[in-house]
């Protein structure tokens, strides 16, 4: 699993964080924790499954959002106390 942040630009209300959040998950439907934070200007989420960033960069584009940049991390699921 890989824990994805991806910039993005033009996010000025809750409403656009929920806008970003549902295009990312209808762009990859097994995306899981998926948060946008206006003031960070970012979404992080999990992914199980391979990302390709062209694909969510077209996705937020098509949007009117910006697409700035992405990074990945490998993500290690926790138990119950950490």
């Amino acid at each position: 699993m890989e824990k994805i942040t991806v910039k993005i630009s033009g996010m000025m209300c809750g409403m656009c964080e929920a806008h970003i959040c549902d295009t990312i998950r209808k762009t990859f439907p097994d995306a899981r924790k998926v948060s946008a934070s206006k003031s960070k200007n970012e979404a992080v989420f999990i992914l199980e499954n391979s990302f390709n960033p062209e694909t969510l960069e077209k996705a937020i584009s098509d949007t009117g959002y910006t697409f700035v940049s992405w990074s990945s991390e490998p993500y290690k699921k926790r138990g119950l106390f950490g």
